[in-house]
């Protein structure tokens, strides 16, 4: 069973868990390349700006965590199977517990419409997994989760590994070494996520 320390050690030594289905093995990544996303450079796009301003959404923080990572678990609709185990969504329960890992939610008519979860150490957050069910609510949240940690002073927003719709976002790939620095700045830092 992944312990909470476990978990904070690795992050600060790049490592983050993954595995191979729900009851799975989990094996801990640290990938030579690593997305991340700029957060003085993030822009949402046009039509996410237009979304944003429509105010379809009503925004939370930790009010949904264990739903929003129940979400994030379920199999993509191109997948057989998820990263997310029941043993990384029980260590995570637990870092919310104590207040290091957080959900922001795009809420719709009482409804939870989408959101993302990660956790924070430093000037660091780790951005783990979104999802939605109506379109553009995880982008929404997401264009949020950005705005908030640039007021907080944050200096890194880690998002993995590279895939096309963290690129529709803004991400980019540096490599293992040069993420190593930013972190290693990062968590010198001391903010809390309120």
């Amino acid at each position: 069973m992944i312990k909470v320390e476990d978990i904070l050690r690795a992050y600060r030594h790049g490592f983050f868990p993954m595995a191979d289905s729900r009851e799975g093995t989990v094996s801990w990544c640290q990938p030579y390349q690593r997305a991340l996303v700029p957060l003085d450079s993030f822009r949402p796009s046009r039509s996410l700006r237009r979304v944003i301003g429509e105010k379809r959404f009503t925004i939370k923080i930790n009010s949904a965590f264990e739903q929003v990572i129940r979400a994030c678990s379920q199999p993509r609709s191109t997948e057989q199977e998820t990263w997310l185990s029941e043993e990384i969504i029980e260590v995570f329960l637990k870092l919310h517990r104590l207040g290091l890992a957080h959900s922001v939610e795009s809420w719709q008519n009482g409804e939870l419409a989408g959101g993302l979860y990660g956790m924070t150490m430093g000037g660091a957050f780790f951005g783990e997994s979104m999802f939605f069910v109506r379109p553009n609510a995880s982008k929404v949240a997401f264009a949020w989760l950005v705005a908030h940690l640039r007021r907080k002073g944050y200096l890194l927003l880690d998002a993995q590994i590279m895939n096309p719709h963290l690129a529709s976002l803004g991400a980019i790939e540096i490599p293992h070494e040069e993420y190593m620095v930013q972190l290693e700045h990062a968590l010198g830092k001391k903010i809390s996520f309120f």
